[in-house]
């Protein structure tokens, strides 16, 4: 009987383990309430840095990886972190007239944007946990930020080959991967996330009215914003990332 009852609570205990184990690999640790203003980039987010901001436990585990980097001979160099609705506005505007002059329709121009950008309210950007990185080391290319700069032949392609391995070990995952199957934004090897706080943030901001946070009278093409196409927008571009951070 004591082998059986051993065996038992060996095997209760492993159980348990293995339930903590799946509970903080998922970020239940990371849990926190945010309120909608901060989900989408109007908030009171608490952000560290100077001209590149993050939340302060992302900019620890990145100055951590970028330390680890320098040892490779590798400079981490984030050119885009935190970003305001504000900001996003005015990008999206930008980009808006510009295809606008180019000849393209309202949809036209909407659907050009969403290859890359994403609409004011709804990027990831607004967290404080997502980062687009280069390496400061190599001289810096007219088209930044290119997939073809983080290929083989690309300028960036030792900063791509060093986060394929390491960038886990802290934290940090690809958003926008080159899966075939992918639909949404576009191949993005220079975006990075901080999973243990996106993952929670991104579930709180589903629960959100989207179509309700979209809609903006200084949001140029917002009127084309019908609950058919946001409903498409959520599916593809915001849900149809790395699977690990859903």
């Amino acid at each position: 009987m004591k082998y059986f009852s051993d065996k038992l609570s060996s095997n209760l205990f492993k159980l348990v383990l293995l339930i903590l184990l799946f509970l903080f690999n998922n970020g239940v640790e990371a849990q926190h309430k945010y309120s909608k203003k901060t989900l989408i980039g109007k908030g009171d987010l608490k952000l560290v840095g100077t001209k590149i901001k993050l939340q302060k436990e992302v900019f620890e585990h990145f100055k951590k990886m970028q330390k680890e980097a320098l040892k490779s001979g590798i400079k981490i160099q984030i050119v885009s972190g935190y970003r305001s609705y504000q900001r996003q506005l005015q990008i999206w505007n930008n980009k808006y007239d510009k295809y606008i002059l180019e000849g393209f329709s309202p949809k036209e121009t909407i659907y050009k944007i969403i290859e890359y950008t994403t609409i004011p309210g709804t990027s990831r950007h607004h967290w404080g946990t997502e980062i687009d990185i280069i390496d400061a080391n190599v001289k810096m290319p007219a088209n930044l930020l290119s997939a073809t700069n983080y290929n083989k032949k690309g300028i960036y392609n030792n900063l791509k080959k060093w986060m394929d391995v390491n960038s886990e070990k802290f934290g940090f995952y690809l958003v926008y991967n080159n899966n075939s199957s992918r639909k949404g934004f576009k191949y993005e090897p220079w975006h990075y996330s901080y999973k243990k706080l996106s993952k929670p943030m991104l579930k709180q901001f589903l629960k959100l009215n989207i179509l309700q946070s979209v809609r903006n009278l200084n949001l140029k093409g917002s009127l084309f914003f019908s609950n058919k196409f946001v409903d498409n927008y959520v599916n593809k571009n915001m849900l149809d990332i790395n699977f690990i951070l859903k």
